[in-house]
C-alpha cells in the first residue's frame, strides 16, 4: 500500500527521510487532496533510473528494427560480447 501524506507534513523531514529509506518505496505528497509530489530515497531513485535506461534502450532497439536496421543472431551477439571481456 503506498504511503500518502499531506504537504503540511513535509516539515518532519527527518521522519520522512527515515520512512523513505526504511520502506524503499515512493512517498506520495498531496496538496489540497491532489497528488503533488513524490519523495524517495536516493538509492530507490537510482534503481528506478537504471530500470528506465534499460527500458529505453530496449524501446530504441525495437524501433530501429521496425525501421529496417539489420539484426544479428543471438550466437553472433554472444560472440561479440565475449570479445569485449
Amino acid at each position: 500500500m503506498p504511503t500518502i501524506i499531506p504537504i503540511r507534513d513535509l516539515k518532519n523531514t527527518s521522519e520522512i527521510s527515515e520512512m523513505a529509506h526504511k520502506q524503499q518505496e515512493p512517498i506520495f505528497i498531496t496538496k489540497n487532496g491532489y497528488s503533488d509530489l513524490v519523495v524517495m530515497s536516493a538509492e530507490l531513485y537510482e534503481r528506478f533510473a537504471s530500470i528506465n535506461r534499460i527500458d529505453q534502450a530496449i524501446f530504441d532497439a525495437e524501433r530501429e528494427v521496425e525501421d529496417g536496421a539489420p539484426t544479428i543472431s543471438l550466437e553472433d551477439a554472444k560472440k561479440a560480447l565475449d570479445k569485449k571481456k
